[in-house]
């Protein structure tokens, strides 16, 4: 069934859906593999389609996490909606440094991404990413699947590198890109004298 949907949403509008089919969970493991759930309090998943990682957040998460879902396909976001009663909903992952509730938690500690950047103007793609860079705290996670390396630059320019990861077991074959926001000086200071403990 979910299958049949994404197909049916992509038939309809290949640009903001960007795959034919649900992400494998070859590349739901390459994706969520790097989460320390322990440390996760807030999460948001940008472009979550028929909700495949959604899943995976909602069996891994502590109690206490609160998760963010930004779905601009209606009845995509209705559906899961229906399936994540506790989960706060948005339309427009271009909003996502305007969410008041996170900015009074202190940001995110983890961003979860399937937006086919690729298919976005460069303009919306820098909007987006300045949304995000707001809103991760510092040492958040920012994870994003894509079909190329085409946003290796601009997220090098804006986060810091953990790791890129080819998934060659997903249709179609797809990049997992691991980038942390950096610490500030001082808590990096703090951070390595707890690690010296």
């Amino acid at each position: 069934m979910e299958k049949l949907l994404f197909l049916y949403k992509f038939l309809r509008s290949p640009k903001s859906i960007g795959s034919i089919t649900p992400s494998s969970r070859f590349l739901t493991r390459a994706m969520m593999q790097t989460i320390d759930w322990s440390h996760v309090h807030t999460i948001a998943e940008l472009g979550p389609g028929t909700g495949v990682f959604t899943q995976y957040i909602a069996d891994h998460k502590q109690p206490d996490c609160q998760v963010y879902v930004f779905e601009k396909d209606d009845s995509m976001r209705k559906r899961l909606e229906h399936l994540y009663p506790s989960f706060n909903f948005y339309e427009s992952a271009s909003n996502i440094n305007e969410i008041q509730d996170i900015k009074n938690r202190g940001g995110l500690d983890c961003i979860i991404s399937g937006l086919p950047f690729m298919n976005f103007p460069q303009d919306l793609r820098d909007h987006i990413m300045q949304g995000v860079e707001e809103v991760l705290a510092p040492g958040g996670l920012f994870i994003a699947f894509q079909y190329s390396t085409q946003m290796r630059r601009q997220l090098d320019e804006r986060l810091e590198r953990r790791s890129i990861r080819f998934v060659p077991l997903n249709l179609p074959p797809a990049f997992v890109y691991c980038y942390r926001k950096p610490l500030s000086s001082s808590q990096h200071q703090i951070q390595q004298k707890l690690s010296g403990l």
